[in-house]
Order: C-alpha cells, then sequence, then structure tokens
C-alpha cells in the first residue's frame, strides 16, 4: 500500500506519516516548499502549487490511496484576506488534485480521505450532531466547511471510494489549540470562556491519525466524526489541563467581549458549541485509545502517550 498525502508536515500529517512508517506503508507527499522535499525508502516529497494548479504528476506513481489534510489554519486572526486564503487554500487544492487525476490511470487508487471539519454544525448547547445532521452553522466556518465538502464531493465521479472526517478539537502538546489554552494556566491566569458550558468535542492527535488510517484501508464512504466518544464542556476542559498541569484555577470567566477585542471574529472559535457524536465510526470497528479527556490530558503532559504506541484499536485495524 502507498498513500499520497498532502498537508503531511502538519500537526495530523506527521502522525499519520509517522503511523506509515511504524507500518510500513509507503507515502508519497506533496508540499509547496522544495526545501521540505524528502526521498527516501518508502517516504518520497513532491512539489505541488495549487494556487497556480501545478502539481508533479509522478507523485500518483504506485499510489493506492490519497489522503487530504490541505488548508491554511483557522487559528489566525481572520482579517479579510486571510478569510480569503482559508477558503482557497482547500478549494485550490481539491481542484487541482482532481484536474491531475483526470490526466492519469487512478484505476490503482481505492480510496480518497478528506479533512473536513465539525464547524459545518451548527452552535448549540442542546443539540448532539451526528453525520446525518443537514443544518449548516451561520457562521463564516459553517460557510468555508459547506463549501469544503461541495468541493470533496466533486470527487465522486472516479470510481475509488471517498470519505470526509470532520475534524474536532484536536488534543496535542505540538500544536493546535491545546498550547495556547494551556499556556495561561501555567502561568496560573487560566479561566473558562464566557459561560463555560459550551461543548467541546476534542479527539487526541493520535486517535485522529489512527482514524484516518482506519477509514484509508478499509474503503470506507460518507462522512465520518473525527471526534472522541466524550465531548466535555468548556469549564471542564480547563479544569482537567488546570489539574493535569498541577495549576490552581481562581479567576472568573473571561467574557465574550474581551477576547473579541483580542482576537477579532476569530473569537467565535472559542464559544461555539457543537456536541458531536463518535457512534458512527465506532460502529465500523474502530476503538478509541484515548475516550476520556483526563487520559488523554496525562499522555499529553505526564509523557505516558508513548506507552500507547503499540496501540489495539479493534477487529478492522490496520491490515495492510
Amino acid at each position: 500500500m502507498k498513500i499520497l498525502i498532502t498537508g503531511a508536515t502538519g500537526l495530523v500529517g506527521s502522525e499519520i506519516v509517522r503511523l506509515c512508517k511504524e507500518r510500513k506503508i509507503g507515502v508519497n507527499y506533496l508540499t509547496t516548499r522544495k526545501s521540505k522535499i524528502v526521498s527516501e525508502p518508502n517516504y518520497q516529497g513532491f512539489y505541488w502549487n495549487p494556487n497556480e494548479r501545478e502539481l508533479d504528476i509522478k507523485c500518483f506513481e504506485g499510489v493506492t490511496a490519497i489522503i487530504n489534510l490541505a488548508g491554511a489554519s483557522i487559528s489566525k486572526r481572520w482579517t479579510p484576506n486571510y478569510k480569503k486564503m482559508v477558503l482557497s487554500s482547500r478549494i485550490d487544492t481539491l481542484q487541482t488534485l482532481q484536474a491531475a487525476l483526470e490526466k492519469i490511470d487512478s484505476s490503482n487508487i481505492t480510496s480518497f480521505v478528506s479533512a473536513s471539519a465539525m464547524g459545518i454544525y451548527p452552535n448549540s448547547l442542546s443539540e448532539f450532531y451526528t453525520e446525518e445532521e443537514q443544518k449548516v452553522d451561520d457562521s463564516f466556518l459553517g460557510d468555508v466547511v459547506a463549501a469544503w465538502e461541495e468541493e470533496i464531493d466533486k470527487l465522486d465521479v472516479f470510481n475509488f471510494s471517498l470519505a470526509k472526517i470532520r475534524i474536532g478539537l484536536v488534543m496535542s502538546a505540538e500544536g493546535g489549540a491545546l498550547p495556547e489554552m494551556a499556556k495561561p494556566i501555567r502561568f496560573g491566569v487560566g479561566a473558562a470562556f464566557g459561560s463555560g458550558l459550551q461543548w467541546q468535542s476534542w479527539i487526541h492527535r493520535k486517535d485522529l491519525a489512527r482514524m484516518f488510517l482506519f477509514v484509508t484501508e478499509h474503503g470506507l464512504e460518507g462522512i465520518y466524526n473525527g471526534v472522541g466518544p466524550n465531548p466535555i464542556s468548556n469549564k471542564k476542559l480547563v479544569k482537567e489541563i488546570a489539574r493535569v498541569l498541577n495549576r490552581p484555577l481562581f479567576l472568573p470567566n473571561i467574557p465574550k467581549i474581551v477576547m473579541k477585542t483580542i482576537l477579532g471574529e476569530m473569537s467565535y472559535l472559542l464559544f461555539a458549541s457543537q456536541r458531536v457524536s463518535s457512534k458512527k465510526i465506532e460502529e465500523e470497528g474502530f476503538i478509541f485509545n484515548y475516550p476520556n479527556i483526563g487520559s488523554a490530558l496525562e499522555a499529553i503532559y505526564l509523557k505516558e502517550d508513548d506507552s500507547m504506541a503499540a496501540n489495539t484499536s479493534g477487529s478492522k485495524e490496520y491490515t495492510a
């Protein structure tokens, strides 16, 4: 098996690459930086420039599956120009891949799995969202994910299985939201945001990487929520981070207006509430190594993560 990965050097992509190397799965990856092109046994980089629809067609040689993780981070201030970049970085990459696939014999490719985001679900304190939900959040992020998924669906013209993984809050000390949440807590000035009641649907980075490979290897189709089985409130998450870091929490919750002044429209990410179900992927046989926030944070911050390297993730796990 050989997988072509976009976004291979990012937070999730780098973990997928690590798992592939561990399982002797070959990896080709696309990068917009020629300096990041590496040529090693079972690990080969190729240049592309989605803005100009450029792609080295050799990247498809021997490939049997594609994992798409490309897209500009949403964790930067949402200026008008950056908003355009967030959207175009997702649409342009997919259009570039589709145009390239139309030029080759893609019959050997059996699976295409693309990242999406749980930000498509409407902001709600009471709803429990499954993949069947049709409503879209009335926000910039909701609009972006809806357009993103619409572009992914255009790949349905090919014969490979097509799947989307709606990623939640990724738990990792190496990037994403967690280090930013933990920073004020480390200095004793941490607090929940707003009411603290908003739901945070989270997943450990290693479980998310395993999920991408699980969906890829088993040729699953459709939408899957990339979240763990136990969403928690923002207040609970902050308390758990403080507990694991052995830091006190004594400040009042941070009002929405304060964060909006600091972060602008991007502050929406801190207050949006999406309680999202992982039942569908579990019914396929996927088992989470980190189902609870306490054990996940302990693994991340108390350096117990490596003990999970030899994971046992169910009857369908990694047969290639």
